[in-house]
């Protein structure tokens, strides 16, 4: 028998303890411990409210979660109920799933002003994060920036466009839905520092822009390279460069614009006592194909502000950290003996959900090679014992599967589904 322990219940966390039953069958037991009382990470609180098709692959880790030799221990923090050095003792392996749920600074003038924000509070607030369900972001308008060129900057776009109408059937929170129906946001622009061949965003995210209800997308054609140049991408690529094309060549008018600025670079952020706007600079793309100034500088009028530059992976006592990529120091998932680190918190914050799959797997050959069977540590009986001992309140798979029937009992007819927004809430519907 082997005992792993993986800290994280997002896809990296699954996809590990699903590569341990396929590696070592009934002879595994895997704990994984979160530190919210609900699990799978980033699907319920990362993944766009709207994009309920990504979310549904929730239903492939559960079927992992029901089984014997996999349990869920929700509710339990890292560092406060149990150390990384206790779990060694207790464990053949110890693997850090912990995703990068951290924003990238904004490190620019004004970036800490009332108004700004970044992706992963915003994200949050919309998705019910406990830790950022009181955000309250300012949606007075008429303007909001948004900084970066990838499939966030796309979702925090599209949600702020959206009608009332349009979030039928997602699972954004009530909370969010209220303000931004009461939003006066009309002009959403997305900064880029290149052009529009070296943009990060998928064909789907990119085409939905062009179905929303009172919002167009606004590209303005003199960005491009010549037609001919897009010959040269990878396909999928090409395909979001030609629905760029498109957005351009329409010339739709709706209320709201979702403004695309490339070559458009934030350089500090100006407001009395709160943004109000960001100054840009102009870019243009040297040899290399990097991003630099050339001096000239305009104002974009903004009362919200999100940053969508990427994520870091906070760091835990004791474990070694590589402050530079923002995730565990590790050498191909080895970070100490007995440690390891998977998914984002491994490689940084690369790749879709499905790239945590092989991830994971490769990871368990690696523990598979480094430990062996019947080692004599404790495991699951012990950090029963020594949570127990310190009055922690943990929660399991079923008491998760309640809370869940609860949040979608809640929920009017038609109206998205009602996520609980706090801890105290998430443990009462245990309950219930």
């Amino acid at each position: 028998m082997r005992h792993i322990a993986v800290i994280g219940s997002g896809p990296a966390g699954y996809y590990t303890a699903e590569a341990c039953q396929k590696q070592f069958g009934d002879q595994v037991r895997v704990d994984i411990i979160d530190r919210l009382p609900v699990p799978f990470g980033l699907i319920r609180t990362g993944v766009a409210p709207d994009h309920q098709s990504i979310k549904g692959v929730s239903r492939r880790y559960e079927a992992t979660a029901l089984t014997d030799n996999v349990r869920f221990v929700g509710n339990v923090t890292i560092g406060e109920q149990v150390t990384i050095a206790e779990l060694l003792d207790l464990y053949d392996a110890v693997v850090l799933a912990t995703g990068a749920p951290r924003d990238r600074p904004l490190e620019i003038p004004g970036a800490d002003l009332p108004g700004v924000t970044g992706s992963a509070a915003f994200v949050g607030w919309y998705n019910g994060h406990p830790d950022y369900a009181e955000l309250n972001p300012p949606l007075t308008g008429p303007g909001a920036v948004v900084i970066g060129n990838g499939n966030v900057a796309l979702d925090v776009a599209r949600i702020l466009a959206k009608t009332q109408a349009e979030f039928a059937g997602s699972d954004i929170v009530r909370h969010a839905l209220a303000a931004l129906e009461k939003s006066s946001i009309d002009t959403i622009t997305l900064l880029g520092r290149r052009g529009p061949h070296q943009i990060n965003m998928t064909p789907k995210e990119l085409g939905e822009l062009g179905e929303l209800e009172r919002a167009a997308p606004v590209v303005d054609a003199a960005d491009f390279p010549p037609e001919l140049d897009d010959a040269m991408l990878e396909p999928g690529h090409r395909k979001s460069i030609t629905h760029l094309r498109n957005f351009a060549a329409a010339h739709v008018d709706k209320p709201v614009h979702i403004i695309f600025d490339f070559f458009a670079m934030p350089v500090r952020i100006e407001g009395d006592g709160r943004v109000e706007r960001v100054i840009v600079e102009r870019t243009r793309l040297d040899e290399r194909g990097a991003a630099i100034g050339t001096g000239e500088t305009y104002a974009v009028p903004a009362s919200l502000v999100v940053s969508c530059i990427g994520y870091r992976t906070p760091p835990i006592e004791g474990v070694p950290y590589d402050d530079r990529a923002g995730r565990f120091a590790n050498d191909e998932g080895r970070v100490l003996p007995g440690l390891y680190a998977v998914g984002w918190a491994r490689r940084g914050p690369t790749g879709t959900i499905g790239t945590n799959r092989p991830d994971g797997f490769a990871i368990v050959e690696k523990i598979a090679a480094d430990t062996q069977p019947n080692s004599g540590k404790q495991g699951r009986p012990a950090l029963d014992a020594l949570l127990a001992s310190r009055g922690a309140e943990v929660v399991t798979f079923r008491d998760w599967q309640k809370i869940e029937a609860a949040e979608i009992a809640a929920a009017r007819d038609g109206a998205p589904r009602e996520k609980f927004t706090s801890i105290a809430a998430m443990l009462g519907a245990r309950g219930a």
